[in-house]
């Protein structure tokens, strides 16, 4: 059943365990997140963290454990495959660290792909227009190998957004990129949430790439253990990643900030240096 929500997604006690037994290990512990519709969020942390896990989870491309995750209203948990494809095809876009395009088609092609898939033809003018926000409307007829990692990017960006998603969800997009490239795809990112009204939701190493968002989200162990809310530059964001780490060394991640409150996807509330939203 799909209910209205102002959160594009929602994480409710959320574990996702591999394995079983002795052997088990948690990548998710039980957290609580939410994601308001038309925000940026990124999310950092230790490798191992639960980052990748996290983002996995909330785009319905992994099971979880235990909980449920709600797209654009939509409990996930209760959805047979076909339903669950459906959903993340028509309501969840994706960019990706390494492009994903089809080497065979052109930079338009791919960009129609996902309506093709559907079964829709594009309306007229409409994958032209989605490259022409992306800077590469004269580009449509290049394949892949024919464009810069920056340009394959774009392309990328266009095809998750073309279909208006209610979240785009990108992992890692700046990862194989110079840093003019970057800073372009990160602009793009921005302009699809305050343009366009989309929710993003990044993980990123970079601290630079998280200061484009509204709100940074940090893990460790599983679970969210700090957040800062409100615009933050990158050594602001830089200072609670090295403490993180440094916490996390000595084996006390969860010590590195206090605890108590919810990770919640309202942007506008800031964080001081001691203050946190720390989930389970």
């Amino acid at each position: 059943m799909t209910t209205k929500s102002t959160h594009a997604v929602e994480l409710r006690a959320v574990t996702r365990r591999y394995g079983a037994g002795e052997r088990a290990v948690t990548a998710l512990d039980a957290i609580d997140a939410t994601f308001a519709a038309g925000t940026f969020t990124a999310v950092m942390g230790p490798s191992g963290s639960g980052k990748s896990t996290l983002l996995h989870c909330a785009a319905g491309l992994d099971r979880v454990t235990a909980g449920d995750v709600l797209i654009d209203g939509t409990p996930v948990a209760g959805l047979g495959e076909r339903a669950l494809t459906r959903l993340r095809r028509d309501r969840v876009g994706f960019v990706f660290q390494a492009f994903n395009l089809v080497p065979a088609l052109t930079a338009a092609q791919n960009v129609a792909l996902p309506m093709r898939l559907a079964g829709r033809r594009p309306a007229a003018g409409e994958v032209t227009a989605a490259l022409a926000e992306v800077g590469l409307s004269g580009r449509a007829g290049h394949r892949p190998a024919e464009l810069s990692g920056g340009q394959q990017q774009r392309v990328a960006i266009a095809r998750a957004l073309v279909t208006r998603p209610a979240v785009l969800f990108a992992d890692e997009p700046t990862g194989a990129l110079d840093a003019t490239s970057g800073a372009e795809v990160l602009r793009l990112l921005r302009d699809a949430v305050d343009r366009h009204g989309r929710t993003v939701v990044m993980v990123t190493h970079d601290p630079y790439a998280a200061a484009h968002a509204d709100r940074v989200l940090f893990l460790a162990d599983g679970r969210v253990v700090d957040a800062l809310s409100g615009p933050a530059d990158a050594e602001h964001i830089a200072v609670r990643t090295a403490r993180l780490e440094a916490a996390r060394a000595t084996g006390a991640a969860g010590d590195a900030t206090s605890s108590g409150g919810r990770a919640t996807g309202d942007a506008g509330r800031s964080t001081s240096d001691n203050d946190s939203a720390v989930t389970r």
